[in-house]
């Protein structure tokens, strides 16, 4: 998508990050909170950039401001996480670009697709699965031959005629429940397990989810593939009504998503670490060694 022709005011910068959110369309919003001396952006400009730091629209000022802004668009694209960037137009040193005067400060924002939540099968534990999961922000995608009317309140998504479960395509950053009361089982995550997603929870029994463990063992999935299923799901073991169970697998998903996305970031600062001080000399280097040299003492 070009740079599409706006007013810097901001009104149909807003309406096009709308447009763009509602496609599933991930990008950064970036607004000018302050600005002092002659530069050309002023505070309430507004600019969207992709992922990779392209002007989608809009401006916030050109040279070195926009430069800043778009790497910080960036950085919060991969790591999904708003930051505030300073911007000094007095100095060269944070661009290869002519002093302007003054300084920016602007506020950053990534806007990213939601992660889905496919809950296959039906019944009860499935429903509240699907009404966990879209009130806790995920687009829920119900693939079930019994699904009716009463589930297109909170499913972004219904896939009614699926029995091999051939439809069912996780992106990376989905999440599935499978809640096929036993019959679909092995079919389901045997093409989950095929796909792109993250991890999977198993509704069912410790010894019922043992056997499916192992017939998918026998079917050739090795065990770091395996890994990525949730068996038994669900955080509290003494769950007993169908809320309580699709809570506590909720739960469970939850956590994995946190963890996740803390590990993305805590990477993303080691490797900014890293190029900035030289791989031996960075404070993650040092701080990997210091506990080996602590035990060294301690013996």
């Amino acid at each position: 998508m070009g740079v599409r022709p706006v007013d810097f005011t901001g009104t149909d910068v807003l309406q096009l990050a709308a447009e763009l959110s509602a496609a599933g369309r991930a990008f950064a919003l970036g607004v000018v909170v302050e600005a002092r001396g002659s530069g050309a952006g002023r505070a309430g400009a507004k600019a969207l950039f992709d992922t990779e730091g392209e002007v989608i629209a809009s401006w916030v000022g050109g040279g070195c401001a926009e430069s800043t802004i778009a790497n910080a668009a960036v950085e919060t694209s991969a790591s999904g996480t708003p930051q505030f960037v300073e911007v000094d137009l007095d100095s060269e040193v944070l661009g290869a670009c002519m002093p302007c005067g003054g300084r920016m400060r602007a506020y950053v924002e990534p806007v990213l697709p939601r992660s889905s939540l496919w809950v296959l099968g039906h019944g009860r534990v499935a429903e509240r699965l699907r009404h966990f999961g879209a009130l806790l922000g995920f687009a829920a995608i119900v693939d079930d031959a019994m699904a009716g009317a009463e589930g297109l309140l909170e499913a972004s998504r219904i896939i009614p005629d699926d029995p091999d479960y051939a439809v069912v395509a996780p992106a990376a950053e989905d999440f599935a429940a499978v809640a096929t009361q036993h019959r679909g089982d092995h079919a389901s995550l045997g093409r989950l397990l095929s796909s792109e997603g993250g991890h999977f929870a198993l509704i069912a029994s410790r010894k019922r989810a043992g056997l499916v463990l192992a017939h998918l063992r026998k079917a050739g999935f090795r065990r770091q593939v395996l890994d990525r299923i949730l068996a038994r799901a669900g955080l509290a073991r003494g769950a007993r009504t169908p809320e309580e169970i699709a809570l506590s697998a909720i739960a469970e998903i939850l956590l994995v998503r946190r963890s996740r996305a803390d590990r993305k970031a805590k990477a993303q600062t080691e490797d900014a670490l890293m190029t900035a001080f030289g791989e031996t000399r960075s404070p993650v280097m040092l701080a990997r060694a210091e506990p080996l040299r602590l035990v060294g003492r301690m013996r």
